[in-house]
């Protein structure tokens, strides 16, 4: 009898202790769910780096929605509580209509975040046929201006260029910015291994503090560094010299050993080409 009481008396606590390690795994899958909806809206912000009025109506629309909820679970406003649950989906998918370009680019660019590089490595050719155009350029004094992709999109930048999306290729690079080329003007955008625009208009920097004779190639270099990650590279048309922008902060007559270390602490070493 006593070891059958005994029995009886543990079930319970290894019953409840099966109870808290459910409780726990519900909490842990909750906590992942929570994280990767911060994180998808997160990086869907940073890809839509130039559109303001998306990211105040945003702010604007979970302030009041938070607020709006408070109010009802405070004062127990049970009709209007049935009436937000009314119309909530349909508010959602308004929205969803209204803003599916954009949606449509997050979701795009979320497969190109580096938390799935980690997983699906690929060797990239990026580093030596870039530096090669770069150096050809350089020497026959050809102004270029290419930015690199990292972490934020440059999508909305190829929007008001012209669409290539073309293996990344030094000769196709030189003869983009050749001068007689009807593509020369504005910048290049590479993302992973290829040119997937041409003839892009960057943001020119409105900081005062830039020297007044840098040109508009550098402006827009120093620009685009300024709202996004991206590494910019430029070569001088006066002068043929190499400079780089990035966070904001512009390097300026680099040597091409110079540059292939700057790209490959931001991109690892590559593949040669």
């Amino acid at each position: 009898m006593p070891t059958a009481c005994c029995i009886a008396a543990a079930v319970p606590a290894v019953e409840g202790q099966f109870d808290d390690a459910i409780d726990l795994l519900k909490m842990l899958i909750e906590v992942t769910v929570f994280a990767v909806i911060i994180y998808s809206v997160l990086r869907f912000l940073r890809e839509t780096r130039g559109s303001g009025v998306l990211r105040g109506l945003l702010l604007l629309l979970v302030i009041g929605l938070v607020s709006f909820l408070i109010l009802i679970e405070a004062l127990q406003l049970e009709r209007l509580g049935w009436l937000f649950s009314a119309i909530a989906p349909s508010v959602v998918l308004g929205l969803v209509v209204v803003f599916h370009p954009e949606i449509r680019r997050a979701i795009v660019h979320l497969g190109d975040a580096p938390i799935f590089h980690r997983f699906f490595r690929t060797e990239s050719r990026i580093v030596p046929r870039l530096l090669r155009a770069v150096a050809r350029m350089s020497k026959d004094r050809i102004g270029a201006l290419i930015a690199i992709e990292r972490e934020a999109s440059l999508s909305e930048l190829t929007e008001n260029g012209i669409t290539i999306d073309a293996e990344l290729n030094s000769y196709l690079i030189e003869s983009i910015f050749y001068p007689k080329s009807p593509l020369h003007d504005g910048g290049v955008v590479l993302r992973n291994d290829r040119i997937i625009g041409a003839s892009c208009l960057f943001p020119l920097s409105q900081n005062p503090e830039v020297d007044k004779r840098l040109g508009t190639r550098h402006r827009a270099a120093l620009g685009l560094s300024e709202e996004t990650d991206a590494l910019v590279v430029v070569v001088s048309e006066e002068t043929g010299k190499i400079s780089t922008a990035q966070g904001g902060k512009l390097t300026v007559d680099l040597s091409l050993e110079q540059l292939e270390q700057q790209l490959e602490d931001l991109f690892g070493r590559r593949q040669a080409a």
